[in-house]
């Protein structure tokens, strides 16, 4: 018994990679790249960043840690990680449009 539960879990971990790197790709795939991202600020497709955050009110005292730009639900979004000057860490979701 304990031969057949070797032998099973290395397909059992190469099944679960697999998955996890379908998973990936199919979120990669909905998110822009920079290039993407400076061509539709360029082209006005989307807002730039520092307009999207003035226009939602976030303070500019926060530490921008990250940002995307990701399709949710047919509209694109700036999902941005900040780092307010009390230490909290949150990710905003701000429409780019």
């Amino acid at each position: 018994m304990k031969t057949l539960i070797m032998k099973l879990l290395p397909a059992a971990a190469l099944a679960l990679a697999i998955g996890f790197a379908a998973t990936g790709t199919a979120s990669a795939q909905a998110c822009l790249d920079k290039r993407q991202i400076q061509e539709a600020v360029s082209s006005g497709q989307i807002m730039s960043l520092d307009a999207v955050l003035a226009s939602a009110g976030v303070d500019s005292s926060v530490e921008v840690l990250n940002v995307q730009v990701c399709d949710q639900g047919g509209r694109l979004v700036y999902i941005i990680g900040v780092l307010s000057r009390d230490g909290q860490a949150q990710n905003l979701v701000l429409s780019a449009q």
